[in-house]
């Protein structure tokens, strides 16, 4: 079941969506879902199967038409990093400035420690909803998106629902220093998730999610490419451990997994650029691309 939130009357409203038609749902945020499910000791899946099944739902709207939101108000979007070998690799190249050697760096220290690489991505008020644009930086000369599967929890830990996530990033950046890792993943609008979030209840296999990656610049498609969730190194809930170990966290909260989908090394986003993610479970993730421009040491649209 894929639960997404949008404005309805200007108002944040929940629904689910089925093919392209969108049920609403009585509750403005996916939390709201949550915590009702859970004062009257049941799912978010069987209280919506419930509301459906007692005809309170009546109302369709088109999915299409739809101004959509983040699924969940998130206070904070978490990312992991090198958690797949691909990833391991592109830090790596871009750590060497394309000079490859046979010493090992600090990424394939990460890629074999037990403790991941966390670090803090987005908060609500940074983070871009679908369809909208997302920025890149206007010192950077070298940026790719990075597609990955996000998990959403409580402030217990709990794994609710998967959505998909974008992990924007500034390669050049990163690799000049691991220090700058911050600025190189941290900007204005520099993360987006949803449309949908997927109940964890109702996805059967969260490690078998096939994720594709297309962009178009000029409406051409330049790149595609695929990887699967099958490829991840370490399991959803060591991360989510992980996370919490000592740590204060916000029911809503999303932790991005880390990607296994890093465009040509060759390839940078331009002004103009379209983004879209695809998990079929979920849906799909769009978003434009637009360029800031520094002016007097302030960033301006």
């Amino acid at each position: 079941m894929r639960i997404i939130r949008f404005l309805n009357n200007k108002k944040p409203t929940l629904g689910v969506l089925k093919s392209q038609q969108v049920s609403p749902l009585p509750y403005s945020d996916f939390m709201e879902l949550v915590n009702d499910a859970e004062n009257k000791k049941t799912t978010p899946l069987k209280l919506v199967q419930q509301l459906i099944d007692d005809k309170r739902i009546t109302e369709v709207f088109v999915y299409g038409e739809l101004n959509l939101l983040t699924p969940v108000a998130a206070p904070e979007v978490w990312a992991s990093g090198v958690t797949y070998f691909k990833s391991r690799e592109a830090r790596n190249f871009e750590a060497s400035n394309g000079d490859m050697d046979s010493s090992q760096t600090f990424y394939d220290k990460v890629y074999d420690a037990e403790r991941p690489e966390l670090f803090l991505k987005s908060t609500e008020a940074r983070t871009i909803v679908p369809n909208k644009d997302l920025n890149i930086r206007s010192d950077s000369e070298w940026q790719i998106p990075e597609p990955e599967v996000g998990v959403v929890i409580n402030k217990k830990g709990k794994i609710l629902g998967y959505t998909i996530g974008n992990d924007m990033s500034s390669r050049d950046i990163e690799g000049e220093n691991p220090l700058y890792l911050p600025q190189a993943k941290i900007w204005k609008s520099s993360c987006s998730f949803g449309p949908a979030i997927v109940l964890a209840e109702s996805l059967p296999d969260p490690y078998n999610l096939e994720i594709t990656l297309s962009i178009y610049r000029e409406g051409m498609k330049i790149v595609e490419e695929s990887a699967n969730t099958n490829q991840l190194k370490r399991e959803y809930d060591e991360l989510v451990s992980f996370l919490t170990r000592d740590n204060m966290i916000f029911d809503g909260t999303v932790l991005l997994t880390g990607t296994s989908i890093v465009p040509p090394n060759e390839f940078t986003l331009q002004d103009g650029d379209r983004i879209e993610i695809e998990v079929p479970e979920i849906g799909i993730l769009t978003n434009p691309v637009k360029k800031l421009i520094s002016k007097d040491s302030r960033v301006v649209n």
